[in-house]
């Protein structure tokens, strides 16, 4: 009887354990936008979310833009798209999102639902601010996966559409359950273990230098909690689930080269997207890497997300709009 109640007690054991949370107060604010010595997003429970803002003089649209796992703000500044985008009339403002950059919380994770009512706040107040101008979402690989979740809310951000560049969608239905099972088992025995990446022979961009500045960088996230990791792993999941509730046009982004996300997850979410009777633009970069917005041929994806806001017929600047099952790892290879 023993080898029968033995696992399930470890089951059980397993299962009442949790992976540590970002505490997270309760909602006693207006959400706001303070400017006084720099510009920070205030929301509901008092956090105060660093904003980076690239105003252009004239602006024709405004893009809420959110960064990747264990990245920030900075990373729409220079090789970023923000400065390009002010000087085409588009406003960008990237938020630091809790647990990353200056954000409160570094290095915990805050929660898919906690992060996307953020971005539900974000853009009420750039709503206010910038009246009668189009407002996007655009988010980079785990931006992209909070903006779909957002869209999920019972109230879901007021905007325009989404840019979703590689977006963040290898949840556990596409993970394999080895894999699944050991992050399920680690976020519980040792959630608060970090892992640094390092020996893994993958390539998020082919922009050295700035591969090279992140790693200088002290506000990137270089040891990644355990149990960070399994939360990243059930926003994915939730992105994935809430793509048939966007109900916005789409312009999604992917590289051929991109060794993070797999293509097969990025053509699934397409899919769901078309069957949900979603508006969705597709491009494939034969030489794009997970990274598109700072790869080096990064001015042709800015050229078609511009193109794409100003509404002008297809194709995209770059040609490259196409069918995103065709797209992969090997796809544009010799």
């Amino acid at each position: 009887m023993s080898r029968i109640f033995l696992p399930l007690f470890l089951f059980a054991f397993l299962a009442a354990c949790a992976p540590q949370m970002m505490t997270v107060g309760d909602p006693v604010f207006e959400p706001r936008i303070e400017r006084a010595s720099a510009a920070r997003a205030v929301m509901a429970d008092g956090a105060r979310l660093p904003m980076l803002v690239f105003e252009a003089e004239h602006p024709r649209a405004v893009l809420l833009a959110l960064h990747g796992f264990n990245d920030y703000s900075n990373s729409f500044a220079e090789p970023g798209p923000g400065p390009w985008f002010a000087r085409q009339g588009i406003t960008l403002v990237a938020i630091d999102q809790r647990g990353f950059g200056l954000a409160p919380g570094h290095g915990l994770w805050a929660g898919g639902q906690r992060m996307a009512e953020d971005v539900a706040a974000v853009a009420a107040l750039l709503r206010a601010e910038y009246p009668g101008l189009p407002l996007y979402l655009i988010g980079e690989s785990m931006g992209g996966a909070v903006a779909m979740r957002a869209m999920a809310l019972d109230t879901p951000p007021d905007v325009d559409g989404l840019i979703l560049s590689a977006p963040a969608v290898w949840g556990w239905r596409q993970m394999n359950g080895l894999y699944g099972a050991v992050l399920w088992t680690a976020a519980r025995l040792a959630p608060s273990a970090t892992l640094t990446g390092r020996g893994l022979e993958i390539w998020p961009s082919d922009n050295i230098e700035m591969l090279r500045a992140l790693a200088r960088d002290p506000l990137i996230v270089k040891e990644t909690r355990i149990d960070a990791l399994y939360g990243l792993v059930g926003l994915m999941d939730s992105a994935y689930a809430a793509a048939p509730e966007i109900g916005k046009p789409v312009l999604l982004l992917y590289g051929a080269r991109d060794e993070i996300v797999p293509a097969a997850a990025i053509a699934g979410t397409v899919e769901r997207l078309a069957a949900a009777q979603t508006s969705v633009t597709s491009a494939c970069y034969p030489d794009g890497y997970h990274m598109l917005l700072r790869d080096l041929q990064r001015e042709q994806v800015w050229k078609d997300i511009a193109a794409w806001i100003a509404q002008t017929a297809p194709p995209l600047p770059s040609g490259h709009e196409g069918d995103l099952r065709q797209c992969g790892p090997l796809a544009g290879r010799d």
